[in-house]
């Protein structure tokens, strides 16, 4: 491997950790995370360090996703507003910020731990 590919692949995985830090905000940006992210997976002479980055990129976007798409279900019954004065409704919603928070720390965490490892350059586990 090149010096100039093993450049491109660190800049494609340092781009996915940027996506990766804005899909905190938004799931779209997941997506272009976990696309940079792939390209580097799909390369068979990758070094192994890179390619652990990749995948627990990979990995921890799409848990994030579900996570996130779970904690949104607690929120439909906020869409009715002939339920908006029942107590269970209420109870959907403290339940569906809970599951939000769970969701953006899991996310801050395994960005913040997969970082860290990436300026070691260490795989990550």
């Amino acid at each position: 491997m090149t010096k100039d590919t093993l450049t491109k692949m660190r800049r494609s995985v340092a781009v996915a950790y940027v996506f990766m830090f804005l899909a905190l905000f938004t799931l779209l940006s997941g997506v272009f995370a976990y696309w940079f992210a792939r390209k580097v997976t799909q390369v068979d002479y990758a070094e192994v360090w890179l390619q652990a980055q990749a995948l627990w990129i990979m990995r921890n976007i799409v848990i994030y996703s579900m996570l996130a798409i779970f904690a949104a279900l607690w929120f439909i019954p906020l869409f009715f507003l002939a339920w908006d004065s029942q107590l269970w409704v209420k109870a959907c919603t403290v339940i569906g910020v809970i599951f939000s928070c769970v969701a953006f720390i899991f996310l801050l965490n395994a960005w913040i731990k997969g970082i860290q490892k990436f300026f070691q350059n260490k795989a990550v586990f």
